[in-house]
């Protein structure tokens, strides 16, 4: 009886960025493709819960009845928020904190969180234990922006049964597939922003910086003097690899990359010297429709010193009849398909 329980809640991942929306749905344990598409959606529209509502509302709407591939085989939906929205850190306390540990969180968070405790859904998970100390993963986003984002998609036809911030999905996925279970920095570059995470068994701290792939576009734009999609062709082409371009290319690109790195570091600075953590990062993964970018990973590796690459786990999915996505849009489904692989048994259990 549990086995078709479960089968009768199939659970589709539901990606919801500032610039657009994807659908993956996937058959448990096969990694068949059932089903995906993607609509764009307007930054000027998505950058406050108040413009969200009706503009996700009808381009959902679009995305079910236009921009499918393939089939999904529920409604019922693990939806992302953006991680540059949330709040996420690893907190150690002190064990007597256990009896009443909510209330423990909320003390810590108010320390760092510049908005008001009532205004924020707070979830945790113990991830560790001493006789002295508790170790607690704390997430945090406001209220307004989940409430807004459940609205949205109800209306549309979607039912949200489980929400998490985008770089949590990321982070199952590289799990299972790019060797997560070493000390892994995950760089989620999106259109606009870039997501940064140290994922040790699980997420222990996030950071971010406001730019990313659109940011390098522009510069490459205004650098040699192209139209938009020229630049985007440059940058998505020819990247960081040898090419006549290759110096102006570079030069373009330069400036955002640093700033990735100099926050990156502080990420990792705080992972070790503020959390105490003694384990040894061994890799940076780069994920995101903005880490379409020829030679991205050997500037991480030159310039973090640390074996960087994109992430590649496109060989564990099997698109079957369907056609496969192209080579551009593939860094844009990261998250969607991390969505999709939600243990169901656990969330229905």
């Amino acid at each position: 009886m549990s086995q078709l329980f479960y089968k009768e809640r199939p659970l589709i991942g539901l990606d919801i960025s500032q610039t657009s929306a994807k659908i993956m749905a996937l058959t448990p344990k096969k990694w068949a493709v059932t089903g995906y598409g993607s609509v764009d959606l307007d930054p000027s529209k998505t950058s406050s819960p108040q413009d969200l509502r009706g503009h996700l509302e009808g381009k959902l709407k679009e995305l079910l009845t236009k921009h499918m591939v393939g089939r999904l085989p529920s409604r019922q939906a693990v939806v992302s928020v953006p991680t540059s929205r949330t709040f996420t850190r690893s907190l150690t306390l002190p064990r007597e904190a256990e009896a009443d540990l909510m209330n423990a969180i909320q003390l810590e968070a108010e320390q760092y969180i510049p908005i008001s405790m009532d205004q924020l859904y707070i979830d945790y998970q113990v991830i560790g234990t001493s006789k002295e100390s508790l170790e607690v993963l704390m997430s945090a986003v406001p209220k307004l922006q989940v409430d807004t984002t459940l609205e949205a998609c109800r209306a549309a036809g979607i039912e949200p049964i489980v929400v998490e911030p985008s770089i949590n999905a990321v982070a199952r996925l590289i799990h299972e597939a790019e060797e997560g279970s070493l000390v892994t920095v995950i760089l989620d570059i999106g259109a606009t922003a870039t997501d940064i995470a140290i994922l040790d068994k699980t997420i222990r701290v996030t950071g971010g910086v406001g730019v990313g792939g659109h940011t390098m576009t522009l510069a490459v734009m205004q650098e040699l003097n192209l139209t938009h999609d020229a630049a985007h062709m440059l940058r998505t082409h020819n990247g960081l690899m040898v090419s006549p371009k290759q110096a102006a290319i570079h030069k373009a690109l330069e400036p955002t990359l640093a700033k990735i790195v100099s926050e990156t570091k502080k990420v990792m600075r705080y992972y070790t010297e503020r959390l105490g953590k003694k384990a040894k990062i061994e890799q940076l993964i780069i994920v995101g429709g903005g880490s379409n970018i020829p030679g991205i990973g050997d500037y991480f590796t030159d310039n973090m010193i640390i074996a960087a690459r994109t992430a590649s786990p496109w060989q564990i999915l099997d698109f079957g009849k369907l056609t496969p996505l192209s080579r551009q849009l593939k860094p844009r489904f990261i998250t969607a398909i991390g969505l999709a692989m939600v243990n169901q048994k656990e969330v229905w259990q």
